[in-house]
């Protein structure tokens, strides 16, 4: 469970993660999905926690300790990504101006093999504290995006990279 404390004027949430123990989370980084994510409906609630010094964050439960996904701007390896948000999805997110946008990693036990869920991005409207898991129909995009294409993993084999 958590509890929440007044400091400098914004709320901190104590909540609990399997990986990190107790955490303290600010109440702006808190989302409501109000439908789940696909397969956990009844979690409602996750925090943002960026891991420092990486381009990924957490997503976690803030209910549930052990449910946390890992997350990646998805521009942050694919430049060109783009999709339109529909109509239903922008009203539901309540969103007029700001929208941040992150996929699902999938961590695979050789790195080169893991993945990002380009086709089931997570909105998040971080003015009303909104996110839901949205699904692009009729997209170009795959569930399961390799981080680099497999040319670029020789290429950096060859010059001696990792």
């Amino acid at each position: 469970m958590y509890k929440k404390t007044i400091a400098k004027e914004a709320f901190i949430i104590l909540i609990q993660t399997s990986m990190w123990g107790e955490v303290e989370v600010q109440k702006k980084d808190i989302y409501q999905f109000h439908k789940g994510l696909p397969g956990f409906e009844e979690e409602t609630e996750f925090a943002l926690i960026p891991w420092e010094d990486t381009p990924f964050s957490y997503l976690q439960s803030v209910r549930e300790k052990d449910l946390s996904f890992l997350l990646v701007s998805p521009f942050t390896f694919v430049s060109d990504y783009s999709f339109e948000l529909s109509e239903v999805d922008k009203e539901e997110l309540e969103i007029s101006e700001q929208v941040s946008v992150y996929s699902l990693v999938t961590i695979h036990s050789q790195a080169s093999k893991s993945t990002m869920n380009l086709l089931a991005p997570v909105v998040l409207n971080p003015q009303k504290c909104l996110g839901k898991q949205v699904v692009l129909h009729q997209s170009i995009y795959e569930t399961r995006h390799l981080f680099w294409s497999e040319d670029e993993e020789q290429a950096k084999s060859v010059k001696g990279g990792v």
